[in-house]
């Protein structure tokens, strides 16, 4: 098969977009904090695009083009747990599992919670506990007690399905960090941040008009998909119908436009 031709499996097409950028990790602010966690160079995202519809019912086959894929292979960047290096694919993976991870929490009051059980003071700052371990976590306060301890009174604050959507998961990721991570002892760095790249990540983009013009809206579904100690996050949107107000208070429709476009994020401690 010649460079760039589709793949057996669906079909698909992938191609290499490295002009496609993601500012919310390279903000000075954000760059400075992902040093303090122990996660600067640690976290990189990319981007590829593809030629043919996503069908969420053929998911498996979908990530399995990929990987397959001559113009994925030599562009997918992983990060060596032994040289600390970030590397290219350079072969054919042989086996996958596709595991889908909601993404439909699009408000940051998803974490008030946090305030409303006594996790967070009200002036923000995160309360202290007596040091446990959840190997290789230390756990000093309520914060990390309700993302690790399964045991813990409050872990039940999020529930399980609360637990996957991906606002949480990358959350999680920024509170725990890296192996010497220097945690915050307030909690907005961690929201800010974690909104920061959610939206750089997930996008969602309202126009309103008058009535006699159609009114449309972008907004990427993710869907996640973990393979080994890798998460691969593949950004695409459907078409949906809906409603957006106007500023006469009216109601008018709107759809959603399909991008085939996916995101790739990798993660690593």
């Amino acid at each position: 098969m010649a460079a760039g031709e589709p793949g057996d499996l669906g079909g698909y097409y992938f191609r290499y977009l490295p002009q496609k950028t993601f500012q919310s990790l390279s903000t000075p602010e954000t760059t400075s904090r992902l040093r303090q966690w122990s996660m600067l160079g640690r976290i990189k995202a990319q981007s590829f695009g593809f030629d043919q519809t996503f069908q969420a019912y053929r998911k498996d086959d979908f990530v399995m083009a990929f990987f397959k894929d001559p113009n994925v292979i030599p562009n997918l960047k992983l990060l060596s747990e032994s040289s600390g290096q970030w590397i290219t694919l350079g072969t054919e993976v042989k086996k996958i599992e596709a595991i889908n991870v909601p993404c439909t929490q699009l408000s940051m009051s998803f974490f008030d919670r946090l305030y409303d059980e006594d996790i967070v003071r009200d002036n923000g700052h995160i309360v202290k506990c007596l040091d446990s371990f959840c190997d290789p976590f230390l756990i000093s306060d309520e914060l990390r007690k309700v993302l690790l301890a399964e045991d813990s009174e409050k872990y039940e604050v999020f529930s399980q399905p609360d637990r996957e959507e991906f606002l949480f998961c990358l959350f999680k990721h920024l509170c725990l960090g890296g192996a010497l991570c220097q945690y915050e002892d307030v909690l907005d760095p961690y929201l800010e941040t974690t909104k920061l790249i959610y939206k750089d990540l997930v996008r969602t983009l309202r126009v309103c008009a008058t009535r006699q013009l159609r009114v449309t809206s972008r907004r990427s579904l993710t869907s996640s998909w973990t393979v080994s100690s890798v998460m691969f996050t593949f950004s695409t949107t459907v078409t949906v119908w809906g409603r957006c107000l106007s500023v006469f208070s009216e109601y008018y429709t709107y759809y959603v436009l399909f991008t085939r476009v996916f995101i790739l994020i990798q993660i690593s401690r």
